[in-house]
């Protein structure tokens, strides 16, 4: 069943997958300014990159770092440094936490699945089985 619900989902393009920050600085200091360094290499096309890089290295997050990173990932580090700390992407992040806000999120990971939040298991066969049933609903 777990193979044919993937197919059907992933692999005919019926699945959007949306992220939208939700720092929390008074859990993770750090928190915003990783938010940035998704978001200024998501402007040189490698968000997901640096999103990994991030979550694998959660505890080196300074300027020297994130440098590194950004060159590991074949980057432009000037481009990216300055992004960062022109805070050019504060915007879209704020946007992102009063929407995260107005929907009822107060932690991270909340997932939604068409606009209702899914609170079940964060196991992928009960998520998996939840995507088909919304989309299939």
């Amino acid at each position: 069943m777990q193979h044919q619900l993937e197919e059907t989902l992933f692999k005919r393009g019926s699945l959007c997958f949306v992220f939208r920050h939700f720092p929390q600085s008074q859990i993770h200091p750090q928190a915003q300014k990783a938010a940035a360094a998704t978001e200024a290499a998501a402007a040189q096309g490698r968000f997901w990159q640096m999103h990994e890089m991030l979550l694998q290295h959660q505890q080196e997050l300074g300027d020297g770092y994130l440098a590194e990173y950004a060159d590991n990932l074949g980057l432009d580090v000037t481009q990216f440094l300055r992004d960062i700390a022109q805070k050019v992407y504060v915007d879209r992040i704020n946007q992102d936490i009063a929407s995260g806000v107005d929907s009822g999120v107060v932690s991270t990971p909340a997932l939604f699945i068409n606009g209702v939040r899914y609170v079940d298991a964060l196991e992928f066969e009960p998520l998996l089985v939840a995507i088909a049933e919304a989309f299939h609903g």
